[in-house]
């Protein structure tokens, strides 16, 4: 078994239980094998931090068709062993199972990591036209689902648009038991609104669409320029892409941060029941239905519909059938569009035979 060095990579967020994932592994380390975590990467390579020594390695091809089998890949946050082997070469030749993982999948079905063993997610969201409850109501499902802690980020509180009324409705939407704390991205006292989630050997990923500030709030935490920031489009106030890639950083105070380039769209990587779990408020409203197999579609006596605001039952609706998609095996996607193209073609020959 190799030799773990715990005090020197407990502050960049190895835990005890991450340090029993060793002994899952299917062979036996070399005794020279070093622990690390990958803080970037770089299509075949990626950045490796021990604590106080940083190299960059490639991942055995045995390694990276493994991840592939079990629909993943080696992403930002994984711990890693690594071995040194001739001409001074660094090679990934085996990854610990992550406790935690955030991903998404992309619209073929391919599951997409983002960021691997994270305690605290940042969901971060301007306070201008950036402004979506809806979206951070899904944000919130998908990252309660994936046994992540969110946190709620309003940026641009000084520049924003009725600040105080729109944090007041996000307060009044979201569950009680999210924290959401508005504050100025480029301010000092964004360190201390954020303090108790940046303690030493945390690890937070933040998530949020282009332009909404979160490599701002990188540099803030970091105490210095890390990440390159961008304004936003003066037509619609979208974000430009600044971020490209995901990575890692150590703020000064301890806790990990993993920036990510900003999110266009995220499917669901939850199965039905963790999602519908999120929205226990709902959960709570369907025992009273009249019908046990009630949808809160339609259906009389529905309780859910008669407590719950319209637009969040239609948001849960959404986030159960991106999920349903996201569990579709290729054939199946594919039986599903000949099944819509079908009735499509059958719905014209109807409208033509009609009008004669």
């Amino acid at each position: 078994m190799i030799d773990i060095h715990f005090e020197k990579l407990r502050p960049i967020g190895l835990t005890q239980y991450i340090a029993n994932q060793l002994y899952t592994l299917k062979e036996e380390p070399a005794a020279d094998a070093r622990l690390m975590r990958i803080v970037d990467a770089q299509r075949d390579w990626y950045g490796l931090w021990g604590g106080q020594d940083e190299s960059r390695a490639r991942a055995l091809p045995r390694l990276l068709h493994i991840a592939q089998a079990e629909d993943s890949a080696l992403t930002v946050g994984d711990w890693v062993l690594v071995e040194t082997h001739e001409n001074d070469e660094h090679w990934i030749v085996a990854r610990l199972p992550p406790v935690t993982q955030i991903a998404r999948r992309a619209n073929d079905g391919r599951r997409q990591p983002l960021a691997s063993n994270v305690d605290t997610a940042l969901l971060v969201m301007g306070l201008d036209s950036d402004f979506n409850p809806r979206r951070m109501e899904r944000y919130i499902a998908m990252v309660q689902a994936s046994g992540v802690a969110p946190v709620v980020v309003l940026t641009k509180a000084d520049i924003g648009t009725d600040v105080a009324e729109r944090e007041l409705q996000l307060r009044h939407r979201l569950p009680p038991t999210v924290p959401v704390v508005a504050l100025n991205a480029l301010s000092e006292d964004a360190v201390a609104a954020l303090g108790p989630w940046l303690t030493e050997g945390q690890t937070l990923v933040l998530l949020g669409s282009s332009g909404a500030g979160k490599s701002t709030l990188t540099n803030t935490l970091m105490r210095e320029p890390q990440q390159l920031t961008g304004g936003v489009r003066k037509g619609d106030g979208r974000g430009r892409h600044t971020t490209t890639s995901r990575s890692l950083h150590q703020c000064p105070g301890g806790a990990c941060i993993i920036d990510t380039p900003g999110l266009r769209t995220w499917r669901a990587d939850a199965d039905q029941e963790a999602l519908a779990a999120t929205f226990d408020d709902i959960e709570a409203f369907a025992a009273r239905c009249q019908f046990r197999d009630c949808r809160h579609e339609g259906e009389p006596g529905c309780a859910v519909r008669a407590h719950v605001e319209p637009d969040r039952l239609l948001n849960y609706h959404k986030l159960l059938r991106d999920a349903r998609r996201g569990q579709q095996s290729p054939l199946e996607r594919i039986a599903q569009r000949q099944k819509w193209k079908r009735l499509g073609k059958a719905g014209s020959l109807r409208l033509r035979e009609k009008r004669g």
